[in-house]
């Protein structure tokens, strides 16, 4: 049927072309006009994905260095510029007061190479014990000193970190995390600290500028809450004095074939580079599963699943996250979308991913130019599949959108002035343009596409079908204004089909 549906929109176009008058082709109302141009003209080479191979636990395993050996010791927490954003100010610091009913202190690794059952070895039971084989409890915060290195391998079969206690995880130096679980512990209850609530601390992972964070085949389970750097899973540099002072270099980890499950932030990252987020599970996340942060760099986040986020979306990147690919990645049954690229994160490939059963968007751009979308499906999402908003030179490419509730492609302009979202100092105007080449949309509720008051738009070879409504395919808004015309080149013509304003046409003469 589907293929009978093909055949005959050539003849709807021509149908509908006749009604219209010969001369009236090249105008669109709202001073644009249309215009036909070769399909060769919008054609560009497939874009070239990174090489994963060389992401994987056997690699990772051999970046560990096991000599020399390192030493633990317990100190306090004042005065230690890993900690200051845990501890500065009073507030922060009676957390820790308050738990450890004194001034507070931290197990800190220096120099050289421990696991955890050196750790224990090493430590009084009271800090830091085997309390079942394979099986051990912290009950401090644990900092890995620069030049340290502290591995949770295989032998481990669990570590857990006391909520009550106040016990959490940072990274100065290097950290494995290798075929174990780590968890944070609810003590009073012998269960991970599922959470309850935003406000209440639980712990938590953070790896500072200048740092390394490997992670594979392991279980990372309820940590983080609503608390500067205490997300969750977090890799972030320092704040520009810190960094000045320290002359950090930004940090980087790889994460792979891991389950992250309950957490506030599955994982979060600040100007961070070259992070690898391969293979891994987001599972019942608070907040976000997947959310890289202000101008990290070069990132590749592929092959993940993210489901179940109870909050907001899947898989988000946000503010300056550029030169980056998203790949491979199933996102879906969220809370609000499944893949979003925000505030003027440019130049990421988004390709080949799975967004279907989220209850707003299959894929969201907000106020992000210059990105290409190539191969992705978008399926039974319960608003739009792709939805461009403010962000211009936007390319979508063999794109398959199917049966979300309301448009296959929706792109439009929104006044944030007066918002956190201000464009008026932002080299991006409140504009959209796009380029929808190739792929197909398959039953989508309002329309296939709806693009307000675009700047440029183009269409070519585009495959649509089996329409919701009684009427069969109809495009909204200016472009269902001109319908037949669009579908006249589109396909009996089989030509591209270019959308401008006439004023921007005017200032290029």
């Amino acid at each position: 049927m589907f293929a009978m549906l093909k055949w005959m929109l050539p003849l709807a176009g021509a149908l509908l072309c006749a009604q219209a008058p010969a001369d009236d082709l090249d105008r669109l109302p709202g001073s644009y006009r249309i215009s036909a141009a070769p399909g060769s003209s919008l054609a560009i080479e497939p874009p070239v994905l990174p090489d994963l191979s060389g992401y994987s636990a056997v690699a990772l395993e051999a970046k560990i260095q096991r000599k020399p050996a390192g030493r633990a010791v317990i100190k306090e927490m004042l005065h230690e510029d890993a900690l200051d954003e845990f501890i500065g100010g009073k507030e922060r610091l009676r957390e820790w007061v308050v738990r450890q009913k004194r001034m507070p202190q931290a197990i800190f690794i220096e120099k050289g190479y421990l696991n955890s059952a050196e750790l224990a070895r090493q430590l009084p039971k009271s800090a830091f014990a085997e309390t079942a084989p394979g099986v051990y409890l912290a009950r401090l915060p644990i900092i890995v000193r620069p030049g340290a290195t502290l591995h949770i391998d295989r032998t481990t079969k669990e570590l857990r970190l006391s909520q009550e206690a106040g016990s959490f995880l940072v990274n100065d130096g290097r950290m494995f995390i290798t075929g174990t679980r780590v968890t944070a512990w609810r003590e009073k209850e012998g269960t991970p600290a599922f959470w309850r609530d935003g406000k209440e601390f639980r712990p938590y992972f953070l790896a500072w500028g200048g740092t390394e964070t490997y992670v594979s085949d392991s279980v990372i389970t309820s940590f983080g809450y609503d608390a500067s750097k205490a997300y969750g899973f977090s890799i972030s540099q320092y704040s520009p004095s810190m960094t000045l002072k320290m002359k950090r270099s930004r940090p980087t980890g790889w994460l792979l074939n891991s389950r992250f499950i309950d957490m506030w932030y599955g994982f979060y990252c600040y100007e961070a580079d070259d992070v690898v987020l391969r293979g891994n599970t987001y599972e019942h996340n608070i907040v976000y599963g997947i959310d890289p942060h202000d101008r990290s760099r070069r990132l590749i986040i592929a092959e993940n699943q993210a489901f179940g986020t109870r909050k907001k979306h899947g898989i988000i990147i946000s503010r300056e996250v550029n030169d980056s690919w998203i790949i491979g990645n199933k996102s879906y049954d969220n809370e609000l979308s499944g893949i979003v690229i925000d505030r003027s994160s440019v130049n990421n490939l988004i390709a080949r991913n799975e967004t279907y059963k989220n209850r707003a968007d299959g894929i969201t751009l907000y106020e992000s130019p210059h990105n290409l979308l190539w191969q992705n499906s978008s399926m039974n999402n319960q608003r739009h599949g792709i939805r461009v908003r403010n962000s211009v030179d936007v390319d979508l490419y063999e794109n398959l959108l199917v049966a979300n509730q309301l448009t296959g492609v929706y792109g439009h302009i929104k006044d944030l002035r007066g918002t956190d979202r201000d464009l008026h100092e932002d080299p991006f105007e409140a504009k959209v343009s796009l380029r929808i080449v190739g792929g197909q949309m398959i039953g989508n509720g309002s329309s296939p596409i709806f693009v307000q008051s675009p700047s440029r738009l183009a269409l070519y070879n585009l495959t649509i079908l089996a329409p919701q409504k009684a009427s069969g395919i109809t495009f909204s808004g200016l472009l269902g204004a001109r319908q037949g015309e669009i579908m006249e080149i589109l396909w009996r013509r089989q030509q591209a089909v270019l959308i401008e304003p006439l004023d921007s046409l005017a200032s290029k003469e």
